[in-house]
């Protein structure tokens, strides 16, 4: 079974590129993050040609927005709330073989990595305590999961192109790393690609629009995860992260997909 996730940028916009990616990478579950469009003028059709008839898509005008598209059928859907706010981040789904998966875009956090400046980065830090006690409280480690999406924290000192430089960056700060350890460690979440890609190997799945040429310069950061609760460590398979899509056209987003294989 292989799942994928990209936060997208816009799925009416990059429908293009989301059918491409079905075809390279033959998903049998894609997460979304970022689909930017309101559930009733969900794009549906070409992905029901596709194979993908059994979707949870939860979404908003122009922000945010997240979607599990599956082959597979999905035998429960749910949508979870966080800081107080229904501002599409969350949703989740059992799989007929048992595992649930969850499509979570953390906020951003703005740019002022300060709590009592920025009330964006004091949401975001909110968001990953309030996620952290419920994975805790509500979930249980011996359940088989997955959470994927786009997490906004580059946590390792290889998933970022310059980890001194980065340091007092949104995404990769000191305080964002502690929080989301906390929430890995809240109920051993294993990191699926990471059980690939040795820590000591750079490893990118977002180049900024604001480089003219992302490729020459490669200044990454791994904001995009994926991660499985132990019972599915070992049946953890392959991985790609399919670099070449930050250039595919029309309209690139500046996250690619991320693809895990478990063997299943």
């Amino acid at each position: 079974m292989r799942i994928a996730t990209w936060n997208i940028n816009s799925v009416r916009l990059r429908m293009e590129l989301l059918l491409r990616l079905i075809d390279e990478a033959n998903p049998d579950v894609i997460c979304l993050q970022e689909t930017k469009c309101v559930d009733q003028e969900f794009p549906h059709k070409p992905l029901e040609e596709r194979g993908f008839v059994h979707n949870h898509v939860h979404g908003m005008k122009s922000y945010n927005g997240v979607a599990i598209l599956s082959r597979l059928p999905l035998e429960t859907r749910d949508i979870q709330h966080w800081c107080r706010k229904e501002d599409c981040r969350h949703v989740l789904a059992t799989l007929p073989n048992g595992i649930e998966i969850h499509s979570v875009y953390i906020p951003s956090g703005g740019d002022i990595p300060d709590p009592e400046q920025n009330d964006k980065f004091a949401h975001k830090l909110r968001f990953v305590d309030e996620m952290t006690e419920w994975w805790a409280a509500k979930r249980n480690a011996d359940t088989p999961m997955v959470v994927v999406g786009d997490f906004n924290i580059a946590p390792l000192e290889q998933d970022v192109w310059s980890h001194k430089e980065l340091l007092d960056v949104v995404s990769h700060t000191p305080v964002e790393v502690e929080k989301l350890t906390a929430m890995q460690n809240s109920i051993g979440w294993v990191d699926a690609v990471r059980h690939f890609v040795p820590e000591t190997e750079k490893l990118y799945t977002w180049w900024s629009y604001r480089a003219r040429d992302w490729a020459a310069s490669n200044r990454g950061r791994r904001l995009d995860h994926i991660w499985v609760t132990k019972p599915l460590e070992s049946l953890l398979k392959s991985h790609r992260v399919l670099k070449d899509a930050r250039g595919w056209e029309p309209k690139p987003s500046d996250h690619v997909p991320v693809v895990v294989e478990l063997a299943i």
